[in-house]
């Protein structure tokens, strides 16, 4: 495994994190894994060397909190080694205060994630979206108050237009307040509109990105061209067939499965060593995967070595087509 910083912050994570969505409680949802089904997932990619876990406050109703908080406390010795990521912002209850990014739900929301966590501060504290309700002046300084407080090391933002970062960054910079060191965002083979704004400023501010979704949810893993049933909706578009045929045919001749070189494309270089050949990802940390059996981690864990070729990244990126940005609101 291999660890880098999160844009220029000093923050260190595993080029591979692991997403944390996929566990809670079955009863919310089928997909949900419960804790001794989540066990074992997680316990590889700890021997796997992955130390960086990202959650948020909303997945299964905060069970998805529950489980990564008992699961880390077990699975490893001491709090400091590991990276623990969680979010604030979609709906929490039926309360109008129980959503957004308010100064009184952020503060309520770090509060009741430490609860469920089960540890006295996280790494990174993600806004999950964008609030339009909400003055940015408020939200960075609630944010700000939460990282003085000791209850979060860095703060993150998550899925927003190029715009709103960088006013958000400007509003926290003018007031001297803490700003974000990352940005979760959607990004893989198949989606890549990102790189229109948001990942080229990521890249000059110093944010470090973390791609979630780098498989756009099992399209990309060589599942015959399917999403999985949960998002076909979301990465399933005519103009994705192209792409997954590229993606084939390179993982064919490397003999690897097509997971293994999707998830090289986006490590395939390290953040700031200056050879993008073209594209915007420079800023890429930590591609955020979700597993659902250990054996999904395998891939995973194999694209940090693999190095694809400059003609094998032209052939792959070649068949996409810009589409529609979508999922930028709660």
């Amino acid at each position: 495994m291999d660890y880098v910083r999160v844009g220029t912050s000093g923050l260190k994570v595993s080029r591979i994190g692991l997403g944390m969505m996929s566990y809670g409680d079955p009863a919310h949802s089928p997909w949900f894994l419960p804790e001794e089904a989540a066990e074992p997932i997680v316990r590889r990619a700890v021997e796997g060397g992955v130390t960086f876990f990202d959650t948020a406050d909303m997945y299964s109703g905060g069970v998805s909190e529950e489980i990564t908080g008992s699961l880390l406390r077990r699975l490893f010795d001491r709090r400091d080694d590991y990276v623990l990521a969680t979010k604030v912002g979609y709906p929490m209850g039926e309360g109008i205060n129980d959503r957004g990014l308010s100064r009184k739900h952020i503060l309520d929301s770090i509060d009741a994630s430490l609860r469920r966590l089960g540890t006295d501060h996280v790494d990174l504290y993600q806004i999950h979206r964008w609030d339009d309700e909400t003055p940015v002046e408020e939200t960075m300084r609630a944010l700000d108050d939460v990282v003085r407080a000791g209850k979060a090391r860095y703060i993150g933002a998550s899925l927003m237009y190029g715009w709103q970062l960088a006013k958000a960054q400007h509003v926290a910079k003018a007031a001297g307040l803490t700003r974000f060191v990352s940005m979760q965002t959607r990004y893989n083979l198949a989606y890549r509109e990102e790189e229109r704004e948001v990942l080229p400023y990521c890249a000059d501010q110093g944010l470090g990105v973390l791609p979630y979704s780098p498989l756009a949810r099992g399209l990309l893993a060589g599942r015959e061209g399917r999403a999985t049933a949960r998002a076909a909706h979301e990465d399933r578009a005519p103009e994705n067939d192209g792409v997954v045929a590229a993606l084939r045919a390179v993982a064919g001749e490397r003999g690897v499965p097509p997971a293994r070189v999707a998830l090289a494309w986006l490590l395939g270089e390290k953040p700031g060593d200056g050879t993008a050949g073209g594209r915007a990802a420079s800023a890429v940390a930590a591609p955020i995967v979700g597993a659902t059996r250990p054996g999904h981690l395998d891939d995973a864990l194999a694209a940090v070595d693999l190095v694809l070729t400059p003609d094998e990244v032209a052939r792959l990126e070649a068949p996409y087509r810009p589409r529609e940005p979508f999922g930028y609101g709660w």
